[in-house]
C-alpha cells in the first residue's frame, strides 16, 4: 500500500472498514481493539461492517529506561511474545523480564474489568475475529494478541491496521490468516507520523465507545 497520512484514528478507521468490505453484514464477524488506541479504529470498523465490537487487552513490555521500545508483550491467558533482538542486544536478564512482564499483567488485569465495566467479553469460539490496532512499530504487541486469540479457537483471525512497517505485516502474515493495511511508509519511524491528530485515547474515551457500539446494535 502507498504511504498515507490519517486525519486521526476515526479516519483511520473509515479507510480500513472500505478496505473490510467483503466482511460487511457477517453474523460470525467480530471486532476486537487493543486499547487504548486501537479502539476508536476498531469503532468505525465495527459501525461499517455491522459487527460487534470488545476490546482485547495485549500490554507491551518496554525496555527500562527506553519503555517506548518494545522488548515483547504480554496478554490474557499467560501469553508472552519477545522480540529476541532487542533482549538480546539490551542484555535484559531474566529477572529485569519478569520484573516489567508482572506489572505490565496487573495493569492488563485493571484495564480489562475497567472497560468492560463488569460485563463478559464476547465469545469468540468459531467466529472470524477483525483485531484491530491504530499501528504498529515492531508488531510484538499484534503479535502476543494473535498467539492469545488463537486459544479461543476462532475460525479465523483477520490484523488490521492502518500503518506499519512491511517487515512487521510480512511476521504477521506467518500467524494470522489475513492482515490489512492501508500504509507501509518506505521510511517506518513512528506510528504518530502517520496521523496529523494523534492525541492519546484516554479510558473514558474506551469506555464511551464500547458502549456506544453495544447501543447501535441494541437499536438495529
Amino acid at each position: 500500500m502507498a504511504e498515507r497520512v490519517f486525519e486521526d484514528r476515526r479516519d483511520a478507521g473509515r479507510v480500513l472498514a472500505r478496505l473490510l468490505e467483503n466482511y460487511r453484514g457477517r453474523p460470525d464477524v467480530v471486532v476486537l481493539g487493543l486499547p487504548r488506541g486501537g479502539v476508536p479504529v476498531a469503532y468505525e470498523i465495527a459501525v461499517a461492517l455491522g459487527a460487534p465490537l470488545d476490546v482485547f487487552v495485549v500490554r507491551k513490555l518496554g525496555l527500562p529506561g527506553h519503555e517506548e521500545l518494545a522488548m515483547g508483550a504480554i496478554a490474557g491467558g499467560g501469553v508472552v511474545v519477545l522480540n529476541e533482538d532487542v533482549v538480546r542486544r539490551a542484555g535484559v536478564s531474566p529477572e529485569t523480564l519478569r520484573e516489567v512482564a508482572a506489572g505490565e499483567r496487573r495493569e492488563l488485569v485493571r484495564r480489562e474489568r475497567a472497560y468492560r465495566e463488569g460485563g463478559a467479553p464476547l465469545d469468540l469460539m468459531g467466529r472470524t475475529v477483525v483485531v484491530v490496532d491504530d499501528g504498529l512499530a515492531t508488531g510484538a504487541t499484534m503479535r502476543a494478541a494473535v498467539a492469545a486469540l488463537r486459544r479461543h479457537e476462532p475460525a479465523g483471525i483477520v490484523v488490521a491496521v492502518p500503518t506499519a512497517p512491511e517487515p512487521a505485516v510480512g511476521e504477521l502474515r506467518e500467524s494470522a490468516d489475513q492482515v490489512v493495511c492501508a500504509s507501509t511508509p518506505p521510511l517506518f519511524s513512528a506510528v504518530g507520523f502517520s496521523y496529523r491528530d494523534f492525541e492519546q485515547t484516554t479510558d473514558e474515551e474506551v469506555r464511551d465507545l464500547l458502549r456506544a457500539a453495544a447501543a447501535r446494535r441494541v437499536r438495529a
